[in-house]
Formats: structure tokens, C-alpha cells, sequence
């Protein structure tokens, strides 16, 4: 198993964790939403607003079916790839996942300015962003096999305890220090 699939809220950092991580573990990235995008040839948004989010999941969950027997490697994928049983079954056996768990009022900060992301397009972002946080968060833990505050974690430190964390798991991607083998 050579696969990392990453989770987490719109915003949560998957994606910047999901392409550092795979250049750490000399692996390749993919990310979910771009592959979605190539093959509905168009944004998210647009798409989300012309035929519905039923639709939508209906591609994102073909799209991470195929990810999930095709690339090995590292898997960021959109936020609500966890709101069909059939999605989270296929995340938890494609790989070790990560839930990068961000609080809605951290999202937030990074957030309130995003004009890309469909469903944080209303009036109150803030109201938004606690009711994905209360559906989500559950499924997300359900389907994570290690979960990470992000709060005001920096990205090295992130990274460093994801590498720490499959090592630990013994899937061993990271090459050891220096190098050499592990010490026994």
C-alpha cells in the first residue's frame, strides 16, 4: 500500500499538505478536484451551479473509485468526498487516511475571501462553515486512520508528523535518516 489519502474541511489544507507530502515521500500527487475538473471539462463551481450537487457527487465518487485502484501515491481530495458511505469505504481501503482537522473559525481566516468554493458561496460564511463542520467531522473520524489538528500548526510540522505517523503504521514510505536502515 503506497497510497495517502487526505481529508479534511474546504480550506483544511489538503491540497498544499497533499503535494509537499508527496515530494517528501518521492511520490506522485493527485487531487481529486482537478481530476474532476479535467473530466468535466470546467470548474466545480460551475458545474455545482448548472447541475446540482447530486451530479457532482456522482462524479466525484467514479473519479475517486478510479483514483483509488489507479495512483500511488499521495490523494488530496475535495471536502465532502466523505458524504457517501460508498466514498468512505473506498478512501479507507485505497490507503492510510489523514484527516487534517480544521475549526470552522480557523477556516474562516483563510477562507472568508474565496470566491471558488461552491457551497461557501452564502451570505454567512461563518454559519456556514460550523454546519459543514457538524455533518462532517463524524465521517471524517470514521474514515481517518490518524487524524491532525491543523489549527496554527505550520506546514513542516504537519508534514513531519504525517511521515512519523506511516512510519509508525509501519508502511515505511519515507526513506529513514541518512539513509541507512532504521535502528532495531
Amino acid at each position: 500500500m503506497t497510497q495517502v489519502v487526505l481529508v479534511g474541511l474546504p480550506g483544511s489544507g489538503k491540497s498544499t499538505i497533499g503535494r509537499l507530502l508527496a515530494r517528501r515521500l518521492k511520490l506522485p500527487f493527485a487531487d481529486s478536484d482537478h481530476v474532476i475538473e479535467e473530466r468535466i471539462g470546467g470548474s466545480i463551481r460551475e458545474f455545482f451551479e448548472r447541475e446540482g450537487e447530486p451530479a457532482f457527487r456522482d462524479v466525484e465518487a467514479a473519479v475517486l473509485q478510479q483514483l483509488a485502484q489507479d495512483h500511488q501515491g499521495v490523494l488530496a481530495t475535495g471536502g465532502g468526498a466523505v458524504l457517501r458511505a460508498e466514498n468512505r469505504a473506498c478512501l479507507r481501503q485505497a490507503g492510510r487516511v489523514v484527516y487534517l482537522r480544521s475549526l470552522p473559525e480557523d477556516l474562516y481566516r483563510r477562507l472568508r475571501n474565496d470566491r471558488n468554493r461552491p457551497l461557501l458561496q452564502v451570505d454567512d460564511q461563518m454559519a456556514r462553515l460550523r454546519e459543514l463542520f457538524q455533518v462532517r467531522d463524524p465521517l471524517y473520524q470514521e474514515v481517518a486512520h490518524f487524524t491532525l489538528d491543523t489549527g496554527r500548526t505550520s506546514v513542516n510540522a504537519l508534514l513531519s508528523t504525517i511521515v512519523m505517523q506511516l512510519e509508525l503504521a509501519g508502511h515505511g514510505m519515507a526513506p529513514p535518516p541518512g539513509g541507512g536502515s532504521a535502528p532495531s
